[in-house]
């Protein structure tokens, strides 16, 4: 009877450990990444979706689905991922240009400034845009504020 629920705990053991290998070898990021940048977003999202059920702290992966849910107009799922983006890295500095966006977009004018001051501070590849969000968050500010 002990042999029998060794083998069995040894058998789940290895699928488990079989399952991962695959997993790491099949690349799922970068299938989903390459059908992202052909624009077939349906089918990208699966595979980040996939990509986060066998590694929960792929950054990249919630980056991309936040970049198809902002294509999708989707703005709660947009806040959702690129919230788990922050959570996982809070430095990173395009998931917090497009939560600035969102929020500037949602009239959420303390939320903004406070990202875009986040933004000023740790901004490496998206300093670029700066100009472009600075433009639309004047739009937003309160008129008691311009001065």
């Amino acid at each position: 009877m002990k042999i029998n629920f060794y083998l069995i705990k040894i058998a789940v053991l290895s699928l488990f450990f079989a399952t991962s290998l695959l997993a790491d070898k099949s690349d799922i990021f970068g299938e989903g990444k390459k059908l992202f940048e052909k624009k077939e977003f349906d089918k990208s999202k699966i595979y980040f979706e996939r990509d986060i059920v066998f590694n929960p702290m792929s950054e990249k992966s919630y980056l991309y689905l936040a970049k198809i849910f902002f294509q999708n107009k989707n703005d709660s799922d947009l806040e959702i991922n690129l919230n788990n983006v922050l959570d996982l890295n809070p430095k990173n500095d395009e998931a917090i240009y497009m939560l600035t966006l969102l929020k500037i977009k949602q009239t959420n004018y303390d939320e903004a400034k406070e990202l875009m001051a986040t933004f000023n501070l740790i901004c490496k590849s998206f300093c670029s845009k700066k100009d472009e969000m600075k433009k639309k968050f004047s739009e937003l500010v309160p008129e008691n504020e311009k001065n």
